[in-house]
């Protein structure tokens, strides 16, 4: 039987980004023919059935992406455990005529899905035999086609790397422990800030990795019985050598060694009796679920929903209930039973003390997480180690947003081994003048979260007589590794001291380039550090823009950064739900314009009251934003006004979002502990760092270069690009 009805919910807990994927999930269906019924309240909704479940249309779902929450609602309901409960359910979707249903939530949500899919043609067979539901005789009822979609803040659900609403309430809790930091900064205090995670410490640990924090306690790890005396100690030591303030992060579902839960305020009474320290608690709360979705999240919620409905539309009738998660940055489907199972083993191995197993379930990124942050809170580094030399550090070309977390990573990491380190001033361009300064310990501490670049920077060309200085410099120094910060002029700036290491053999030594820059367009990476707070700080602007807009007809052409790469244009107009986007990659014609002003005006003329274009600023060297303007409002007649925003360097400002200072960390990590590998073993080879799916890989430079459209200075295969036909499908 062909599915031409679905039914979409969202239950339990909410999260940012649902909306996005209701949108998505709804839109997604309607191009493909298919009628959508939002089911309202959750489970409950399906339960109580009449006005609960409505038809959907396309203008439904419109205007809802930045918004918070879900419009459809949500609620926690104890009928629908019972199986009475859902045989309701059954006849309530099935008088309908919904044979297909996508349930947004987290794990409890999922496995009410999957009760309700195994038991439905039971359900309705019983249903038929009662009378209270007409099927053919003989005829077996068809069964529900069930896809879960991934939404939970606190990333707890196993067939998926992230969960819906988690990156947006990391930038909720970092933005608070950024602000907690400058008042507990000015007054030395010492704040104990508690954030959700019953079962799973991912907020807390990652919010601690990307905040600078100083001490994480989790649930998935073991408590040592004298787990406060090693705290207060590790905190004393920071506050000896210079350290102004100390933040604690603890998750709710953190656990002493009996099983008893850790309350911040023991937390509390601990510093301050012991430490002597005004020690404050902050207790986030709900404030974590709440806001508008980062661009992060709306884009993810887009792909898995637009996934979610293929999926149910294109795989045989008789697949087992999934859920569609994103592994290795690719919209994949699980089998439901199984994500239940192995999310729920998690929480069942911390109840039984079973730390080893609940971090082990966790996977390998949030070991390597725990262990670098524990390398991070130290207060000084590791014994010296005259074989190491010294790492030099240098960020080139444009400045961009997480410069600063990868530098700090970088310089802890290395210190810690027993190398020495120096950063480059000003980029190469200092560095070949001589200015190189020796980095220390205490030195970076506060830098996570400051944007642009404390180590200065700047596009440079080698001039033929800078090789010779620079290789002076290197050897006074007595560098024996070089790590490189930036975009393509960094890795132009590395490539070509490779091609020079014949006649300068100061530059035989390990070379390792990481890529940031807001463009998104250094090879080998599928994302560069810095693309992600220029999006949010994009999509940011645009919300006003419809806030200001949307009550007259109003079109807004908005022009971004990006250089000869689409990846800021598309992106950010996937999250913002733009009608268009003009990329480098396709250009702009005068038929694809005129086409574009039919449909506003169609859209218009029907009830439309804003439309919002993107556009890259090299997409065409002739219709540059103005032109196109003047051309909409021509062609618009009376029917909308036309307005140009050109968003310019705001883009690049401001502190890095978490996903950067992650990011920024990880690749900082890898590299660094690469470096120093090369140096234990005389390898002199040049790398670039990066993120491949889900694990960060290492590239040898000139296969990375290989990579590059020379000419357009972008990638040659960009694998974002294809998301372009789900924004126009969306849009």
């Amino acid at each position: 039987m062909t599915t031409s009805k679905i039914g979409v919910l969202t239950s339990g807990g909410d999260s940012p980004g649902m909306n996005a994927a209701l949108r998505a999930v709804v839109r997604g269906a309607l191009s493909r023919g298919v009628e959508v019924f939002g089911i309202r309240e959750g489970w409950q909704g399906a339960v109580d059935g009449g006005d609960k479940i409505q038809p959907l249309g396309w203008r439904s779902v419109g205007g809802i992406i930045q918004k918070g929450g879900t419009i459809l609602g949500t609620a926690r309901s104890a009928d629908f455990r019972a199986r009475e409960g859902r045989k309701k359910a059954a006849f309530n979707l099935y008088s309908q005529g919904i044979t297909g249903l996508v349930v947004i939530g987290g794990d409890g949500s999922l496995s009410g899905a999957l009760a309700l899919g195994n038991e439905w043609q039971e359900l309705i067979a019983e249903l038929a035999a009662e009378g209270k539901l007409a099927l053919p005789e003989g005829e077996t009822p068809p069964p529900l086609r069930v896809v879960g979609l991934p939404g939970s803040i606190d990333n707890d659900l196993f067939g998926t790397d992230i969960s819906i609403g988690a990156d947006t309430a990391l930038q909720t809790i970092i933005s608070a422990v950024d602000q907690l930091e400058s008042t507990a900064d000015s007054h030395q205090r010492t704040f104990i800030v508690e954030v959700m995670g019953r079962n799973c410490g991912y907020l807390a640990l990652t919010s601690a990795l990307a905040s600078g924090g100083h001490w994480v306690l989790i649930p998935e790890e073991e408590m040592d019985p004298r787990w406060h005396q090693k705290m207060v100690r590790s905190l004393q030591r920071g506050r000896d050598e210079g350290r102004r303030h100390v933040t604690v992060l603890v998750a709710e579902g953190a656990r002493h060694p009996d099983g008893l839960l850790i309350r911040a305020e023991t937390i509390q009474q601990i510093l301050q009796k012991q430490m002597n320290v005004d020690a404050r608690v902050t207790v986030l709360g709900h404030v974590q679920r709440g806001g508008a979705a980062s661009a992060y999240d709306r884009i993810l919620a887009s792909r898995l929903g637009v996934a979610a409905i293929d999926h149910l539309l294109d795989v045989p009738a008789d697949a087992p209930p999934c859920m569609i998660g994103m592994v290795n940055n690719t919209p994949t489907p699980t089998a439901l039973d199984e994500v239940i199972s192995k999310s729920q083993a998690v929480g069942r191995a911390i109840e039984e003390g079973d730390y080893e197993t609940a971090l082990s379930l966790r996977g390998s990124s949030f070991r390597d997480q725990l262990n670098l942050l524990k390398i991070l809170t130290q207060t000084t580094s590791g014994p010296a180690d005259s074989a190491l030399g010294t790492i030099a550090i240098v960020t080139a070309g444009a400045d961009a947003p997480g410069m600063n977390a990868a530098a700090r990573v970088a310089v802890r990491r290395a210190l810690n081994a027993g190398a020495r380190v120096v950063g480059g001033i000003n980029g190469f361009r200092g560095m070949v003048r001589g200015q190189v300064e020796e980095i220390h310990w205490m030195s970076v501490s506060g830098w996570v979260g400051q944007g642009g670049t404390r180590l200065g920077s700047g596009r440079y060309d080698f001039e033929p007589e800078d090789f010779a200085r620079l290789e002076a410099v290197l050897q006074q120094h007595t560098v024996r590794g070089l790590l490189v910060l930036g975009g393509l002029n960094a890795y132009e700036n590395a490539a070509e001291l490779v091609r020079r290491r014949n006649r300068h053999p100061g530059f035989n030594i390990p070379i390792v380039c990481l890529p940031i820059t807001i463009d998104n367009s250094a090879p080998a990476t599928d994302y560069t550090v810095g693309a992600d707070t220029a999006l949010n700080n994009i999509i940011q602007a645009v919300d006003k823009i419809k806030d200001t807009a949307s009550s007259t007809h109003r079109a807004f052409i908005v022009e971004v950064m990006g250089d000869e790469c689409g990846y800021l244009p598309l992106m950010s107009a996937l999250a913002c739900g733009a009608e268009r986007a003009y990329l480098p990659e396709d250009g702009i014609t005068l038929d694809g314009l005129a086409a574009d002003v039919q449909a506003l005006r169609d859209g218009f003329q029907s009830g439309k009251s804003l439309g919002i274009f993107v556009m890259g600023e090299n997409a065409s060297h002739h219709y540059n934003t103005d032109v196109i303007r003047r051309v909409m409002q021509e062609e618009g007649q009376d029917e909308f006004d036309v307005r140009a925003c050109i968003l310019g360097h705001v883009q690049r400002g401001g502190a890095p979002t978490t996903f950067d200072r992650i990011q920024a960390s990880r690749f900082a990590s890898r590299a660094v502990m690469h470096l120093l590998d090369q140096i234990r073993a005389d390898d002199n080879g040049a790398f670039v760092v990066g993120l491949l799916g889900k694990r960060v890989e290492m590239t040898p430079l000139d296969q990375a270069m290989a990579m590059l459209d020379a000419s357009r200075g972008r990638p040659s295969q960009q694998w974002w690009y294809e998301l372009s036909a789900i924004m126009k499908r969306l849009s």
